[in-house]
């Protein structure tokens, strides 16, 4: 077979598969139902700051599983089997704030799956084109990507999370001091609340915007903060919801338990800090042990060593 052969297969092979993609978006295309609800709810009141009502974009994951639905359903249903751990994936999705449900993370790991095997499958074509190779040892090759992808996901999943937690980590004693003045200032927790996520945003913003939301309908303060501190994954945010909660019910000085609270994770930033400066002074010992120092050395004793050769010769 011919390179020009090969090279014409191929092209109309993927002229093909796309021209087949293409037909079944446009067969499966429908209006959003943001683009039809949008002109009705634009002057309804918002619990936090005003977000942007626009159409919100497709993405590749959404097109690929309207085309494979079925098929990535599946998937996901044998790797939910096979990886199982479905409560730890539920719990670090709401601490990274994915509106998502189990079921619709492992369809993105299972594409994540089918994307790793298909860059390791289109490099193992091209080495098969190039020269010989074994075909046991490419489709192993392929297999291991997969998995490695699927892994991946849930690593990244992880690193969402933390990322998020780091975010509420800095955004909160700033946040506890505005309630703190709000409120010692005369207001009421809920007027205090309402007004500093008016004018803040973040992923605690965010969080305390849900708070607020829902005191506005109907559910009391106490328990609104107790969920907070159940959906968190933190136990400094923990700590803070139900120090508010039980200063609320017990009528204690809210203004003095923020405070404090600040105070608090501001000094558990600053031992952080510590430990990880003392953590990194141990790993700048690492180039000058194992660089500077034998570079010294040789530079040190190599001139002797070519003095004792010269007059050993």
């Amino acid at each position: 077979m011919s390179p020009t052969f090969t090279g014409a297969l191929l092209g109309l092979l993927a002229a093909g598969g796309l021209l087949l993609a293409a037909s079944r978006i446009t067969a499966i295309r429908r209006t959003q139902l943001s683009v039809r609800v949008l002109p009705y709810v634009r002057d309804l009141p918002q619990a936090g700051p005003a977000a942007s009502l626009r159409p919100a974009p497709s993405s590749p994951m959404s097109v690929a599983g309207g085309v494979f639905g079925p098929s990535l359903r599946q998937a996901a249903t044998l790797v939910e089997r096979v990886l199982g751990g479905a409560p730890s994936v539920r719990r670090r999705l709401e601490r990274a704030d994915l509106d998502k449900t189990v079921h619709e993370f492992r369809i993105s790991q299972v594409m994540w799956g089918v994307m790793a095997f298909a860059a390791v499958a289109a490099w193992q074509v091209l080495r098969a084109l190039s020269g010989p190779s074994s075909p046991v040892l490419a489709l192993l090759t392929c297999l291991l990507a997969g998995a490695a992808g699927v892994l991946a996901r849930d690593q990244w999943l992880t690193h969402q999370a933390t990322s998020r937690e780091r975010e509420i980590l800095a955004e909160f004693p700033i946040i506890a001091e505005l309630l703190a003045l709000a409120v010692a200032s005369g207001e009421s927790p809920v007027s205090a609340l309402d007004r500093v996520v008016k004018r803040s945003t973040g992923a605690l913003s965010g969080d305390l915007a849900r708070v607020l939301a829902g005191i506005r309908t109907g559910e009391s303060v106490a328990l609104a903060f107790h969920g907070l501190s159940v959906r968190t994954g933190l136990p400094i945010v923990a700590r803070f919801a139900d120090g508010v909660a039980v200063a609320i019910d017990r009528g204690t000085p809210l203004a003095d338990v923020l405070h404090a609270q600040a105070a608090d994770v501001r000094e558990a930033g600053r031992r952080e800090l510590i430990e990880s400066a003392a953590r990194r002074e141990v790993f700048m010992l690492v180039p000058v042990v194992f660089l500077v120092l034998p570079v010294t050395v040789l530079f040190a004793f190599y001139p002797g060593l070519v003095g004792l050769r010269l007059t050993t010769s």
